[in-house]
């Protein structure tokens, strides 16, 4: 079985969408099916040449919308090797053009494959169309639905979700809204390497001045979704609450691209100007391989108040880590984890952010521990990606593909 995926970009600093991939392939690969990508990235990307599967680099995009013409003649030259495609991600040429020419390929050869499905990476949460700095924005997305993107979302073989509830908020938003299908997969990653002390070293050399005291992590993009604001105004108020004693509270850790944006020096900004927190917030950058596992094994709790998250793959890393999770009610697994006990969820404000701090706080030693054990039990119940797959392959894959891809390849190969 082949599949291809489709992508604008594979660039690892794009966030969520690009590392799915990472994580899906790997382990679709162990059970023997092949996998390749196709990106809108340069050939000469460093990133395209360090993965573990083929990646076909068409060259970079132009403009907002992402237009490459080299796409459509890929495809068209290739599709006949594929039984499935999936197109990640929304609102972009990629998608418009992917579903069109499979859809004009299968009519003119009198096929059923490739079947295509649209993961959307909770590209269609409601966020998008509320969110006050989106505003000019979210006229323009419902333009481009009413003129391009419900053909794309409604013509797909189906949409694939990462979570029920990703599912259920992408029905909001738009209409027309009429899927063929819509299947919830869930999500998840690999199982973590093994902790080594050349992880810590590695994260250690990254952060050298937290000289091993107590910390909470955040790790992920530094951006206003993220909620970075959120918790550095929380951390202020708690470390100024005159009850607690400030030697024994952990201090901050915000790694991940960002720090040199606007937002990214409003952060510093935050931090700097305030006397009490000089010292006990720390920007590492952006952290991979050994350094970040080391901060995840390393970390008291992981901290993400973001204000939409369709999924949270860190979040699911610092559950495989044992670690207990301090995150917002719009983190789209957010009830998964309240449920489990593996963390706590709060509102998406200063104040709920507060009461994550404040919470964790007050655990005792035996309650954080029990939490570490609860947090790896729910990866390996919920979030180990073996799972995913399992559903991938049950909802959306069935055994008569092969046999139909011979003849499509017989037919395709005879034109």
């Amino acid at each position: 079985m082949n599949i291809l995926h489709i992508i604008t970009s594979m660039d690892p600093k794009g966030g969520g969408t690009s590392e799915s991939i990472r994580t899906l392939i790997p382990t679709l690969q162990r059970r023997g099916i092949n996998n390749e990508v196709v990106c809108l990235d340069s050939p000469s990307a460093d990133y395209v040449h360090k993965e573990a599967f083929k990646v076909h680099a068409l060259g970079e995009w132009k403009g907002a919308w992402a237009y490459n013409i080299e796409l459509p003649k890929w495809l068209n030259v290739n599709l006949y090797r594929y039984d499935y495609v999936f197109v990640h991600g929304l609102w972009q040429y990629q998608s418009f053009i992917t579903i069109r020419t499979i859809l004009n390929y299968r009519r003119s050869n009198g096929l059923e494959y490739p079947k295509v499905y649209i993961m959307p990476h909770g590209m269609l949460d409601p966020y998008f169309q509320k969110a006050s700095g989106r505003r000019l924005k979210a006229i323009r997305n419902w333009l481009y639905w009413k003129v391009i993107e419900s053909k794309t979302v409604n013509e797909a073989d189906g949409i694939v979700f990462t979570c029920e509830k990703e599912l259920h908020l992408a029905r909001l938003p738009f209409r027309p809204y009429q899927p063929k299908r819509e299947i919830n997969i869930g999500f998840g990653i690999i199982e973590p390497p093994a902790y080594t002390t050349a992880m810590s070293e590695a994260f250690a050399s990254k952060c050298p001045d937290l000289n091993n005291r107590p910390y909470i992590l955040f790790l992920s993009r530094i951006n206003e979704k993220k909620g970075v604001d959120l918790f550095i105004n929380a951390y202020a108020k708690l470390i100024q609450d005159p009850k607690n004693n400030q030697a024994e509270l952990p201090v901050l850790v915000i790694a991940g691209p960002g720090i040199d944006t606007p937002y990214g020096q409003y952060i510093q900004d935050l931090v700097y100007s305030n006397e009490g927190m000089k010292n006990r917030v720390f920007f590492p950058g952006m952290i991979n391989g050994d350094a970040k596992w080391g901060a995840l094994y390393g970390c008291d709790t992981f901290i993400l108040p973001s204000h939409q998250e369709n999924f949270g793959i860190a979040v699911v890393e610092a559950l495989a880590c044992a670690k207990p999770v301090l995150i917002s009610n719009q983190i789209n697994i957010c009830e998964e984890i309240e449920r489990s006990g593996s963390g706590f969820v709060a509102d998406n404000t200063t104040d709920g952010t507060y009461q994550l701090l404040e919470t964790w706080h007050r655990l005792t030693e035996s309650k954080r521990a029990s939490m570490a054990m609860t947090a790896r039990t729910t990866f390996n119940d919920l979030f180990y990606i073996e799972r995913c797959i399992d559903r991938l392959m049950e909802k959306v894959m069935d055994g008569a593909s092969l046999n139909l891809n011979k003849d499509a390849v017989s037919i395709a190969t005879s034109l």
